[in-house]
């Protein structure tokens, strides 16, 4: 039938539109950027959804799974911080609270298993400080309203080695000037409800 295209050969009789392979390309392009991108996820909630109680202070306060995919040629090691920058009240925040520092991640790690931490971490990880002044996770523990939690995956070009259980302030110091790529999966927590 004139005027069809039928993949990317003209048919006789068919009126060319000169934004049509510009657009096709650009679309290609972002597919194939998009599916490439870093992205991290959890089975255990979507983006932006609550955080299931198991994995905060009234629960069992365990870490959730996460996996990831797409880090870029060139890694060397992986970062990740978990944060609440809604602290102490959504309505008014005055801090961002650090709930998990880990970094020199194996860049071929594409994920973690629920409630991992210490010696089951991967070879080679190793653990900063949240702001309870420990080393580990600490789930969403809010004290009022609903708050964000943020799940920041970081790909770095070299290994953070030398640093002693970092802050988050410290390990950020230390990825400046060195992160590849970044990704985030945001949860929400509220006091008394998932």
């Amino acid at each position: 039938m004139a005027g069809e295209r039928h993949g990317h050969q003209r048919v006789p009789g068919a009126k060319q539109h000169p934004w049509h392979f510009p657009v096709v390309r650009a679309v290609g392009f972002l597919r194939r950027t998009l599916s490439l991108a870093l992205r991290i996820t959890s089975p255990a909630f979507e983006y932006g959804e609550p955080i299931p109680r198991r994995y905060t202070c009234e629960g069992d306060d365990i870490s959730p799974a996460l996996e990831w995919c797409g880090v870029p040629e060139g890694t060397k090691s992986l970062a990740l911080i978990v944060d609440d920058p809604d602290a102490p009240d959504p309505a008014a925040p005055k801090r961002v609270w650090v709930h998990w520092v880990l970094y020199d991640i194996p860049p071929d790690v594409t994920g973690l298993l629920e409630g991992i931490g210490g010696a089951d971490l991967p070879p080679g990880t190793l653990e900063g400080r949240n702001d309870w002044k420990k080393v580990g996770y600490g789930g969403p523990c809010p004290p009022i309203g609903r708050h964000r939690y943020f799940f920041k995956l970081y790909a770095i070009d070299c290994m953070l080695r030398g640093l002693e259980h970092p802050t988050k302030a410290e390990l950020e110091r230390a990825m400046d000037g060195h992160i590849v790529a970044r990704a985030e999966l945001v949860g929400t927590f509220k006091e008394g409800h998932a």
